[in-house]
């Protein structure tokens, strides 16, 4: 039947046709064309010949083993993948619409799944080969997007996709959506870059090269997470069943590969591969939850605010309860939170929950178990090939033939970076993540003000007090997610912050209410990680590599310098500072100059900036107003921890210094050449860990130095209190005799830069808080008083020091003067020592043997001590140091009768002195 009387070439041609499905289609596409074209006489059997093609092509589906040799389903693929190749796919799909209809209404011979499941294996089969930079790839996902579009299609697939085992984590990556999902441009198998088939020979690109291909992976990746996000969001909307089934689908697989955060998972990469999914599997599906995420992902959003937290401390619940509730995320209930719940709170769930809510949970639980794991991996590779690069670097100058295998390892290592950076970097995930995650910290804020109403409200201080606080369900995952992005950025993708004022904003409102703040943020060392994320966010202005570009910090500064809460984010960065001298971790001696190192740069860029210099300087103030508190001031407790800081660091780094030289000197002697091979090993690897921790903490007591230097420009007061007077003394002293005094032979390791040491530096800071301090008369008073390491000719050496080293000369000469006016201080002490030497045993303080001048009475011991030695112990150890039990300086008690007695003996032997005359 033919509605023209030309020969029809189309129908000559598919009757060769030996494929039943594409014989067909093209069937019904001539017959749909005949619809619009026969008379109306003719119109039923063109109808009718339509409608056959479409029962036939059902009898295909339902019967395939009558045609042998064909595999239909593979024809149904194919017809598919090339109706979405082509530029009119809509006839294809209307095709098979009509088709499904067919067998829906008649599943007796064979299922719909049974028709479509064969079809869901092929493709599976098919896109695990593909690779993200193939345009192929993209027709197959617009024919997968076609079955999430498609409701009976869709509700099949995500049936299909459940795992046998639901707590095996590797089985999801095994499914139809997992295979996608893993598609990346990071390595198929960890560490093989055989077959890999980006950045090719690093070392032989140029960057422009590099960054070319960065570019075309980005572009792929784009559209590859844009159908990755518009098939999630088909499978959510088609059906209530359909949408439970998927996020059951994404619930259980979050459970089943939790195990991806713990640590002994990165350290076991064998059993890893084997129980869990890979990174290019979490970072997809990250990527495509982030977008979806997006219409709630502005901070002043009023739709976050109806974010319900006590989903996470929701238990064992029945399948039905999940599906009623919207319940499907689990074991959160196990998770640590921000807080604890306080007692006698009692947990008010909901009936059911938003998809906001799930969203957000889900998508905040795969970053953590996906993004964070690809972090850390890339700051070990960046360290590694810096490593990597110094040994080959040595290996060429001494001719090592061990220098081509070690550039093999460099160039492998480098591609194996370069394609984790590229997939992490992706512009557009950045900026959702950005929008993502400066939303959960103005959400946090809300939470932490103990907003439940519909509108955010402004952020004010102080705080009031918490009362049925929802933080307490927030799992530290969401501060901790929130915190490790932002350092990311920082590390890998700086320019990203520049762009990003108000998101900026947000987060420092953030770390303002968390970071200093117990009763909102329990933990010390997420405290702690708070002041890394705002050493992250801040402007940095340090010098760059020659040729390197400086980054563009603008729109930072602005931020920060304009910032409202200036004074209380610098007072939550000095009480964090202080909190974290007591974690209650065996290991927080040796953990809080970790914390404590990011703090230091803080510091110093706050004290440039007006507005955050005078609020430290207001708690200062505070602090001397106020030293004999029964809780010793912030600002006093940090001074005394700075100090602590800076004797031990310095101390250490003095005595791996001297390790250091000592070790040297043998190797350039060559007594090394003649030792067994192990006991060389062991040598060299003394000197390389000795030097690894000498210029750890030079650089830490460079920070403390320099931050003692830059604080006593404008804070003396408390300084020069006794409290801590002595002590800044006795520790810039004692330094001084290792820098500039006879010991200073000692420290001339070769190539101080190797190790950080900056000998000249310190001389000049230990020099600035002299002179800072200098105009003081008690401090000068207090100088010779240190019997350990004071003496007139110390000072004389540091003048000769600072003339070698080319300091200002008003600089010098002012030192100078102050070396006399201490000499002047130091003769009339030694005179009044000589008076006071036979004092009464009952007269001196029983810590420090000296002559008590302020004698207090301790309640609990009922022992006698001088004010300012109680007080400083007190500042370190809050106990009577005679018998351990608590004690605050505001309970102890003057011991007048005592200093009566006392200043009557001085009295005495004044009088008999002047009576002597010089001669006595």
């Amino acid at each position: 039947m033919t509605s023209c009387s030309a020969v029809n070439v189309s129908a000559d041609r598919d009757a060769g046709e030996k494929s039943a499905i594409p014989y067909l289609f093209a069937c019904y596409q001539r017959a749909k064309e005949e619809v619009t074209k026969v008379p109306e006489k003719l119109l039923s059997f063109a109808v009718r010949c339509k409608n056959l093609t479409v029962s036939n092509m059902r009898t295909v589906l339902l019967t395939p083993e009558i045609y042998i040799s064909q595999n239909v389903y593979e024809q149904l693929l194919d017809l598919l993948l090339e109706g979405f190749s082509g530029a009119q796919p809509e006839e294809v799909v209307e095709f098979v619409e009509e088709v499904i209809a067919g067998i829906l209404s008649d599943q007796e011979v064979r299922t719909f799944e049974e028709v479509i499941v064969p079809v869901f294996d092929i493709f599976q089969g098919r896109i695990k080969d593909l690779d993200l930079c193939q345009p192929l790839l993209y027709s197959y996902l617009d024919v997968l997007l076609y079955f999430s579009h498609n409701k009976d299609i869709a509700k099949v697939l995500v049936e299909h996709i459940q795992p046998k085992d639901p707590a095996n984590g590797l089985q999801y990556q095994k499914s139809l959506l997992g295979t996608v999902l893993s598609i990346s441009c990071l390595l198929k198998t960890p560490g093989v870059v055989e077959g890999h088939g980006y950045f090719l020979n690093p070392s032989r690109s140029s960057g422009q090269e590099t960054k070319v291909q960065e570019a075309n992976i980005h572009q792929f990746m784009g559209q590859f997470h844009d159908k990755l996000h518009q098939i999630l969001k088909n499978l959510l909307q088609r059906s209530g069943e359909t949408r439970h089934l998927l996020l059951s689908w994404l619930g259980s697989c979050l459970q089943a590969n939790a195990g991806r955060a713990k640590i002994w998972a990165n350290q076991m990469p064998e059993i890893f591969f084997q129980m869990y999914a890979s990174d290019a599997f979490f970072l997809n599906l990250g990527a495509a939850l982030l977008k979806l995420c997006q219409p709630f992902c502005r901070p002043r959003s009023p739709k976050l605010l109806t974010f319900n937290p006590t989903y996470c401390a929701l238990k064992e619940l029945s399948e039905e309860e999940r599906r009623n509730r919207n319940v499907h995320a689990t074991g959160l209930d196990k998770e640590t939170c921000l807080i604890p719940v306080p007692p006698q709170q009692l947990v008010e769930s909901a009936q059911s929950y938003s998809l906001l809510t799930e969203n957000l949970i889900l998508t905040q639980l795969t970053l953590h178990l996906g993004f964070h794991r690809l972090h850390e991996q890339m700051v070990k590779m960046n360290q590694s090939l810096h490593r990597l690069q110094v040994t080959w670097q040595e290996a060429q100058r001494t001719g090592n033939p061990m220098s081509e295998q070690l550039l093999e390892q460099f160039e492998r290592l480098m591609i194996v970076y370069l394609s984790t950076k590229a997939a992490t970097t992706q512009p557009a995930m950045l900026q959702c993540c950005l929008n993502l995650q400066a939303s959960t910290g103005a959400l946090l804020v809300q939470l932490g003000m103990g907003n439940q109403g519909p509108e955010h409200v402004a952020l004010s201080f102080p705080l009031a007090s918490l009362q049925n606080t929802m933080l307490c369900y927030v799992p530290e995952f969401f501060a901790e997610n929130l915190g490790d992005f932002f350092i990311f950025l920082r590390r890998f993708a700086d320019d990203v912050l520049e762009t990003s004022a108000e998101s900026l904003e947000q987060i420092l409102n953030f770390i303002t209410v968390f970071m200093g703040n117990v009763e909102r943020m329990k933990n010390p060392h997420l405290r702690a990680k708070l002041a890394e994320v705002l050493e992250a966010v801040m402007p940095h202005m340090e010098p760059v590599a020659p040729g390197a570009v400086q980054p563009i910090v603008f729109q930072r500064e602005r931020v920060f310098c304009s910032y409202r809460h200036a004074p209380q984010l610098a007072e939550a960065l000095i009480t964090v500072f202080v909190d974290i001298e007591f974690t209650g971790d065996p290991h927080q001696f040796e953990q809080k100059f970790n914390y404590r190192r990011p703090m230091y740069p803080i510091l110093k860029y706050m004290w440039g900036k007006e507005n955050y210099r005078e609020s430290i300087k207001h708690l200062a103030h505070y602090a001397s107003e106020n030293l004999e508190a029964m809780n010793p001031p912030l600002f006093l407790r940090f001074l005394n921890l700075l100090m602590n800081d800076a004797i031990f660091l310095l101390d250490e780094a003095i005595q791996y210094l001297s390790k250091i030289k000592v070790l040297q000197l043998e190797r350039d002697r060559g007594e090394w050449e003649g030792l067994a091979p192990d006991a060389r090993r062991e040598k060299e690897s003394s000197l390389q860990m000795f030097g690894q921790l000498g210029r750890f903490h030079n650089i830490m007591s460079n920070e403390t130095i320099g931050t003692l230097a830059f604080l006593t420009s404008e804070i003396k007061g408390i300084f020069v209190h006794p409290f801590l007077a002595e002590r800044i003394i006795s520790m810039l002293n004692y330094f001084l005799q290792h820098l500039v005094g006879p010991k200073m032979g000692a420290l001339k390791v070769k190539d101080f830069s190797e190790f950080d040491f900056k000998p000249q530096q310190l001389v000049s800071d230990i020099c600035t808080i002299y002179l800072n301090l200098g105009d003081e008369e008690n401090f000068c008073a207090t100088v010779p008083k240190d019997g350990r390491s004071y003496s007139p000719t110390l000072f004389s050496q540091t003048v000769r020091v600072l003339k070698k080293i080319n300091k200002p000369g008003d600089m010098i000469v002012a030192f100078g003067l102050l070396a006399d006016k201490i000499k002047s201080h130091a003769d009339r002490q030694q005179q009044e020592e000589e008076t006071y030497s036979d004092a009464p045993d009952e007269f001196l303080d029983p810590i420090m043997s000296t002559l008590m001048l302020d004698p207090v009475l301790l309640p609990s011991s009922n022992v006698t001590v001088d004010r300012s030695t109680i007080a400083r112990h007190l500042l370190s150890d809050q106990t009577d140091p005679f018998n351990r039990s608590p004690l605050t300086m505001d309970q102890i008690r003057p011991n007048e009768e005592l200093k009566q007695q006392i200043l009557q003996w001085l009295d005495k032997h004044k009088q008999e002195r002047l009576q002597l005359g010089p001669s006595g």
